[in-house]
């Protein structure tokens, strides 16, 4: 096993970084730490832990609980957070709240859209494209709720009117908001798909508005699922009144156009 003791590699801009690489378990915070190090313009001084015993050995020496940990000259930087952090790069906590996840679902529903309507129309740019978009973002977010029902209709009692009302509604509308989006999606059945889009739509942006901008309180979103880290606002309100509309377009369209 390599010591920790210093070598004459040691200067500011060589790292020693020490982590777990053995046939049981390669340690993934090792190989980004060590990657994010070379990136970052560092020689890296690569001390991989190939045994249980070096593994113990290093952190009785080092006086330490965890790897992989980086030494950055003289000085003990610590694991890949704390690299991070070292470096000037965030360093988000589990708790803290982020709109990524639901803003990576419309994104990617966008992009389904527009590789739909190509597709079925040669176009990308059309009123249908925009149907397909939404379509599938009810129809992934949905997903995203059913994969735990148990945790999402937790998160959803915090501020759904109807759902404080009567519990098992939100037991029901993740298999409702999902089912109207794939409804929609084939534009298919719309005399059922729109009626529940504009009913969810319709209860869930007056749960939003009522919950942030006159109770003012701070809660998180259970759009993409019940442990999620997406606060409850802007972006909540703007999906279900998005629904509320489709809710309302999709059966008058025909008599529109």
């Amino acid at each position: 096993m390599s010591t920790i003791t210093s070598t004459p590699s040691s200067q500011p801009d060589t790292a020693r970084v020490y982590r777990m690489n053995t046939a049981e378990h390669l340690c993934p915070f090792g190989l980004k730490t060590v990657d994010l190090l070379k990136r970052k313009g560092f020689k890296v001084d690569d001390h991989t832990l190939d045994s249980r015993e070096a593994i113990e050995g290093f952190k009785q020496e080092a006086g330490v609980d965890t790897t992989p940990q980086v030494y950055i000259g003289e000085q003990r930087v610590g694991g890949y957070e704390e690299v991070r952090e070292y470096l000037g790069m965030s360093v988000p906590g589990e708790k803290d709240t982020t709109y990524q996840p639901v803003l990576a679902i419309f994104a990617t529903s966008l992009l389904i859209g527009l590789a739909v309507s190509w597709t079925a129309s040669d176009t990308l740019v059309s009123l249908r494209m925009l149907e397909y978009a939404i379509a599938t973002a009810m129809t992934l977010l949905g997903l995203q709720k059913l994969q735990d029902i148990e945790s999402f209709s937790t998160m959803f009692l915090n501020y759904d009117l109807l759902a404080q009302r009567h519990v098992p509604y939100g037991y029901v509308y993740p298999f409702a908001e999902t089912l109207a989006g794939i409804l929609m999606l084939a534009g298919a059945l719309i005399w059922l798909a729109a009626p529940l889009a504009l009913f969810i739509g319709t209860v869930g942006a007056i749960s939003v508005f009522k919950a942030v901008y006159i109770d003012k309180r701070e809660l998180k979103c259970a759009c993409v699922g019940g442990n999620s880290n997406v606060p409850l606002g802007f972006v909540s309100l703007t999906e279900n009144l998005i629904m509320l509309a489709m809710g309302i377009w999709m059966p008058l369209k025909p008599l529109i156009l």
